[in-house]
């Protein structure tokens, strides 16, 4: 740009010399025109060094762009691979609720069972005690009535313990099961029976 400056300098000069003669003329006709062309010259060039001020700045925020770019896509990336170690725990954990889950449901099953295992026996026990048992009942007592014997139900395990209300005295009775047979103790018992009504 200096170096234009000087040109045109330069023709200036030119010009104030030869400004008396007529061939002059035709020069400072030649010099206004490269005046002009120099002035074109000058203004094209400084236009030209705005536009590329103003290149350099949108390549600049272009590259700033482009950085922050690549760190939003740097930190996306992080942010993805925290994402999917989430969501590999969130897996391994629903797998783990799952088995649990199936564990649990295994479990209820059998209790359902068992609770229906528990309400037949219950209905069982409700018809044993309803018609068994009043009518074992009725069986022992008359047991007792005819046999007169009043047992000792809390003997030692193979004893066999009790009174024997005979007719006249009452009488202990004491029997090892594990030593008699069964034969003896039943026709032992029966012979305390009174034949006499």
């Amino acid at each position: 740009m200096a170096a234009f400056r000087d040109m045109e300098e330069v023709s200036q000069g030119l010009l104030s010399l030869l400004g008396a003669n007529r061939a002059e003329a035709q020069q400072r006709r030649l010099l206004r025109r490269h005046e002009q062309v120099v002035e074109r010259l000058l203004e094209t060039q400084d236009g030209a060094e705005q536009r590329l001020r103003e290149v350099l700045t949108v390549e600049k925020d272009v590259a700033q762009s482009l950085l922050n770019a690549k760190a939003e896509a740097h930190q996306g990336g992080v942010e993805l691979q925290q994402l999917e170690a989430e969501l590999q725990r969130a897996s391994e954990e629903d797998a783990r609720l799952k088995a649990s889950l199936l564990q649990l449901s295994r479990e209820l099953e059998e209790l359902k069972e068992i609770e229906a295992d528990l309400e037949r026996q219950e209905r069982e026990v409700d018809e044993d005690t309803t018609v068994t048992i009043p009518s074992a009942v009725y069986v022992a007592q008359l047991y007792r009535r005819i046999s007169k014997i009043e047992w000792d139900y809390e003997c030692e395990p193979g004893m066999i313990k009790g009174i024997h209300h005979g007719p006249s005295v009452a009488q202990p009775i004491h029997l090892e099961s594990t030593q008699l047979s069964k034969k003896f103790i039943s026709d032992y018992l029966w012979s305390l029976v009174d034949t006499e009504w």
